[in-house]
């Protein structure tokens, strides 16, 4: 039987299959990076991880199930060279894989990207030889890898605010001959030490462009960030940095969502019914259902992400039929019940969140639902940062 450390030939060729597959599937076409993807043994760098089991438990719960080489060594190797996100730590704690357990629901708090999106992250950051980069969450290790053996690792820097995930990631790291600035630290805040750097390309999201990563960007240096929010929007935006400090990029094309920096995650709101009781008994008709931004569709995907710059510290909740939007900061609250003739909505607070809401979907159908990419992300001088459209304006990213 062939063991983690006697892999061998078996390896190669499953690195040299998922760099075919990603060529194939046109996931990059920069033959510097299939190289890297050939090179990396990604099983080394995931240990362990959870898989997904076909069926919930009985209260509906997701069943996540344990894989390493131990358990099932077929079913470890075959995954680790999947073009799959493996999910290797739930709620920041970190698993004990010597004796791992089935988990029952749960937050996912690291993983190991999957290699199509790691490659297009870089990609789409511009990097290339002679750039000195910022990796802003390590993760698994596996792309600060395939940086280190693009780049060299002499140019690339990784930080992760989790001691016991960097630890890991380390060992892994080392243990193939990579030897970047790896250090424990808070995206938010970059990494002075090793700064001004010509990339940053973070594995996590932000509410809003943190100041100080564009005083760690050389002008003309690039900032590639996912944004996202309390309603589980997600955008990506390539900013470039300007020699005044202000920074502009486009939003890119896609639906990419990344776990969030831990200081961003949503707050806990409470119990939907206590916002509920305080809602008036009259209702509206809602111009707008709520299946606007929560289906599972790219412009759905995409509009969410705008209706979220318009209702920033907004969370939605759905209990049985009811959808419930609900602000902590500024303790307005609304619900929307389906009846005969539509949607219908109650609203209370100081802040109308459904009827921003649907001023926001107006505004994108009247100008003929544009896509990502006709969306400009600008931050000023003064750090105010605003999504920029000639159509669709009044939009702040959360958190700014």
């Amino acid at each position: 039987m062939t063991t983690p450390n006697d892999l061998g030939s078996n390896a190669v060729l499953l690195r040299r299959k998922l760099a075919k597959e990603l060529a194939r599937n046109g996931s990059v076409d920069d033959l510097r990076w299939l190289t890297a993807v050939e090179e990396v043994p990604r099983h080394r760098f995931v240990p362990g991880f959870y898989l997904a089991a076909d069926e919930t438990d009985e209260n509906g719960l997701v069943v996540w199930e344990p894989v390493t080489a131990e358990l099932d060594h077929g079913r470890w190797l075959a995954a680790a060279y999947s073009d799959a996100t493996l999910i290797t730590q739930f709620d920041d704690r970190e698993p004990d894989w010597s004796a791992p357990e089935v988990r029952h629901g749960g937050a996912p708090t690291s993983s190991s990207t999957l290699p199509s999106l790691v490659l297009r992250m870089w990609a789409d950051a511009e990097v290339s030889e002679g750039h000195t980069v910022l990796e802003i969450g390590t993760g698994s290790g596996y792309s600060t890898a395939l940086a280190c053996e693009r780049l060299g690792s002499a140019d690339v820097t990784s930080i992760d605010v989790d001691p016991d995930r960097l630890a890991v990631a380390a060992d892994a790291l080392y243990g193939c001959g990579y030897t970047p600035t790896l250090a424990v630290a808070d995206g938010r805040y970059g990494y002075w030490p090793e700064a001004r750097f010509d990339r940053i390309v973070a594995a996590c999201s932000f509410r809003s462009v943190p100041g100080t990563l564009l005083a760690q960007t050389r002008p003309g240096g690039k900032i590639l960030l996912t944004l996202s929010g309390w309603l589980y929007g997600y955008a990506r935006v390539l900013l470039t940095v300007a020699e005044d400090g202000t920074a502009e990029g486009p939003l890119l094309p896609g639906t990419v969502s990344f776990m969030s920096v831990r200081a961003h995650a949503a707050p806990v709101f409470g119990n939907p019914a206590h916002w509920a009781a305080g809602l008036p008994e009259k209702a509206r008709p809602a111009r707008y259902g709520p299946e606007r931004i929560t289906a599972a569709s790219p412009e759905a995907f995409h509009l969410r992400f705008l209706a979220q710059c318009a209702v920033p510290d907004a969370q939605m909740t759905t209990v049985g039929d009811v959808v419930h939007l609900v602000d902590v900061v500024s303790g307005s609250a609304a619900s929307l019940t389906p009846g005969d003739g539509g949607w219908e909505v109650r609203e209370a607070g100081p802040v109308r969140l459904w009827e921003r809401v649907e001023e926001v979907v107006n505004a994108f159908d009247s100008a003929g639902c544009p896509g990502p990419e006709s969306f400009r992300v600008r931050v000023s001088g003064g750090r105010e940062q605003r999504l920029v459209h000639a159509q669709v304006s009044g939009l702040k990213l959360p958190g700014a």
